[in-house]
């Protein structure tokens, strides 16, 4: 067995499910290489009865009651039997190839531990009239990009990742005995968002790079309660927050911004337009809930790290 394919989801809408199961049964690497894991996160209906996936000869249905996009990841981590593991949402459609050069370019590249490519998005009614909303969900590489440090550009996203199953389960560990990190990603409403980047980065704590590979491609389909402002704003305020604890349980915690320095931003403020304040705006309320979050974590004692 080459790889393991995980689906994560919760509540997943049919069609959307439905094309991206549609992608994997039409990829070109044969099904003989790898497995297909459909993890269903306590979804209200139960998605085994919905979801036929008798196609493929190394397909289960796996339930996970525990709440929360990480306990999904780490049921799937912990269910899978290859050496390489896919993490595919349940609103991704995989390029045909994506199987294909996800192994080729573990072969080649032994010196990464987690990788993905490039998202093209695919805007429920059509393309959103406000360009930034476009740009916020599409990811195109005109380069491969790798690095071996916590570099956040070259870090994989959750959709379409690919990681070796050694930083898998050293993240599972992690993970495990971390009631911040178990939380770090989405949970029923919560927009927290950067588990994944957790994930990612567990590679760089083994001595791995990651990377980004423009031969790598897939659809996130998006779509439209995803594009209104008050979502992404929620959504920019949860990844400023995730990404702030990801970067606190490696030794840099968020720090208090001073007085001249909110001063400053306040300045800044009122010569941005006003997207960009907005930006602004949900970002700082972001770190400043991460630093809250991380002072009572270490004054109670809670398992943070």
């Amino acid at each position: 067995m080459q790889l393991s394919v995980i689906i994560c989801c919760h509540n997943p809408r049919i069609d959307y499910l439905g094309r991206v199961l549609e992608a994997l049964k039409a990829q070109t690497l044969s099904t003989g290489n790898w497995e297909l894991l459909l993890v269903d996160n306590a979804s209200e209906g139960s998605v085994a009865a919905s979801y036929n996936i008798s196609w493929h000869p190394n397909a289960r249905h796996v339930r996970e009651e525990n709440l929360g996009l990480t306990c999904a990841r780490l049921r799937g981590i912990a269910e899978a039997s290859a050496d390489l593991l896919v993490f595919v949402d349940d609103d991704n459609v995989l390029a045909e190839n994506y199987l294909d050069v996800a192994t080729q370019i573990a072969t080649d590249w032994r010196c990464l531990g987690a990788w993905g490519g490039q998202q093209l998005a695919e805007f429920e009614g059509g393309e959103p009239r406000e360009v930034w909303k476009r740009d916020f969900w599409t990811a195109r590489l005109v380069r491969d990009i790798w690095s071996n440090n916590y570099d956040r550009q070259a870090a994989p996203v959750g959709a379409g990742m690919c990681i070796r199953r050694i930083v898998g389960e050293r993240y599972a560990r992690a993970a495990k005995a971390s009631n911040l990190r178990v939380a770090l990603d989405r949970r029923g409403t919560s927009l927290d968002s950067a588990g994944d980047i957790d994930m990612a980065f567990t590679a760089c704590d083994l001595g791995f790079g990651t990377g980004k590979f423009a031969a790598l491609s897939l659809t996130h389909l998006i779509p439209n309660r995803r594009l209104s402002d008050d979502y992404l704003f929620r959504l920019i305020e949860g990844i400023a927050y995730s990404e702030a604890i990801v970067l606190a349980v490696r030794g840099n915690p968020p720090l208090k911004i001073s007085r001249v320095d909110r001063l400053v931003e306040l300045y800044k403020s009122l010569r941005i337009d006003k997207l960009e304040r907005r930006t602004a705006r949900a970002w700082a309320l972001g770190r400043t809930r991460a630093l809250n979050t991380w002072r009572a974590t270490q004054q109670s004692g809670v398992r943070g790290e």
